[in-house]
């Protein structure tokens, strides 16, 4: 499956009535199965949801821990990164060198790792204790 055009799909179900700036994002797990989530806003700010999580959310609750890849596709001039929190979500279930392809509705598209996407990623090994 075609995760750019899994997300441009997904996109057109998000809830973005006060930006209208609507983002879709499809992650293969490790499974090979495809996740799905596209943004969720609420009018009180910041209370939605990114696409990216939301993808994330439905791995997890399908059972899948681990990204093998991902899309993520917006209506901007140039492809757009995940936000800081999206970032640090997409690297507690990637290793660093997965692929993240970053598109515009328009056909742009780049595409970085997860480490290019997040250096300097915190981690739980900045967490033992030893």
């Amino acid at each position: 499956m075609d995760l750019v055009k899994a997300a441009a799909e997904v996109r057109e179900h998000a809830w973005a009535p006060y930006s209208r700036f609507k983002v879709g994002a499809a992650i293969r797990a490790a499974s090979g199965t495809v996740y799905l989530g596209c943004n969720v806003e609420n009018v009180a700010y910041p209370e939605g949801t990114c696409a990216e999580a939301g993808a994330i959310a439905a791995m997890v609750a399908g059972g899948d821990t681990v990204i093998e890849e991902i899309a993520v596709i917006a209506d901007s001039p140039e492809p757009v990164p995940c936000c800081g929190g999206c970032r640090q979500k997409i690297a507690e279930f990637a290793d660093g060198d997965v692929k993240v392809t970053l598109a515009t509705t328009e056909g742009k598209t780049r595409t970085l790792t997860v480490a290019e996407l997040l250096p300097g990623v915190f981690s739980a090994a900045h967490m033992d204790r030893a």
